[in-house]
């Protein structure tokens, strides 16, 4: 197994910036002249971030904020899962984004026989909430990264730990 080369395909994003993100965002939600006087409150937990507002066009705009915040920051936007937009008391408008960390099985089953069907050499493996992919060629794990990054995958997906 000498001379092996492997990377891990994982979805993760850095906690910091997205905590960042949403406070550059309830900045400018309030010094904006559009947003200032809704009421908005943005809250986050371990796993979602709710926004409510006074309407949904005030939610559009908050949501549009934070989008274009959380890109600057590097979070790619598929760690946002919106959920309905629902009432909430006094007539306000609540919206619950959830935030996509992790691979799940069956989205791990897919990548593995993708990367099997498109490169027969390369050797796939599902560890937990990651994909461990080995190769004897790096030239290989290089083309596998490119031609993942191609395919549109639900979830925001990172290369680590690439060891040569």
């Amino acid at each position: 197994m000498a001379g092996d080369s492997s990377f891990d395909i994982v979805s993760q994003f850095d906690e910091q910036e997205l905590v960042n993100a949403i406070d550059q965002t309830r900045r400018e939600v309030q010094t904006r002249f559009d947003l200032k006087d809704t009421k908005t409150e943005i809250t986050q937990n371990k796993d979602n971030v709710t926004i409510v507002t006074e309407s949904t066009l005030s939610l559009k705009g908050v949501r549009d904020i934070l989008e274009s915040k959380a890109v600057r920051r590097g979070l790619s936007l598929k760690i946002f899962k919106p959920g309905e937009e629902e009432n909430a008391a006094g007539g306000r408008i609540r919206q619950v984004l959830q935030l996509q960390q992790g691979i799940s099985q069956e989205l791990a089953k897919e990548i593995s026989k993708f990367i099997r069907d498109k490169y027969p050499k390369v050797r796939p493996q599902i560890q937990g909430e990651a994909v461990r992919v080995t190769a004897k060629s790096r030239d290989e794990l290089q083309a596998v990264i490119t031609a993942v990054k191609q395919k549109d995958f639900p979830v925001a997906l990172q290369f680590i730990n690439y060891r040569g």
